[in-house]
């Protein structure tokens, strides 16, 4: 089941305004995060969440992730079981950089043989 995509913008109005009033989402919650951006509803599920570019790449950057070259910076998949996620990935020689939204998921983020990021999300609590 897929958690939501990650559109990455030089202009977030534009393209807030393409997702909302074109194909009809909503701008819902979004927690506290270092970077602008919205979390773009559709039947109350954020499906697709936009951040800007320069900021979104500096964040990534200083947890050790590199640039992604195009419009979409990941997708992401919710997943349960931390620990034994983590386990997994570590014995199938997969590395993993973690990352926490405190009071909301706790992620890892991996890298496909394609080369195409992957949020994995484990719900916090």
């Amino acid at each position: 089941m897929l958690d939501h995509i990650l559109m990455l913008t030089d202009d977030l109005e534009a393209t807030r305004a393409f997702y909302c009033e074109a194909l009809g989402f909503e701008v819902g919650d979004r927690p506290p995060l270092e970077f602008p951006g919205y979390w773009l509803y559709l039947d109350g599920k954020p499906w697709v969440h936009v951040a800007e570019r320069g900021a979104y790449r500096e964040w990534t950057a200083g947890m050790g992730l590199p640039a992604v070259e195009g419009p979409v910076d990941h997708v992401a998949f919710p997943c349960a079981e931390y620990d034994a996620l983590l386990a997994r990935l570590s014995a199938s020689g997969v590395d993993a950089v973690p990352n926490e939204v405190p009071g909301v998921f706790r992620q890892l983020f991996v890298t496909d043989p394609n080369g195409v990021r992957i949020e994995l999300n484990v719900p916090d609590g």
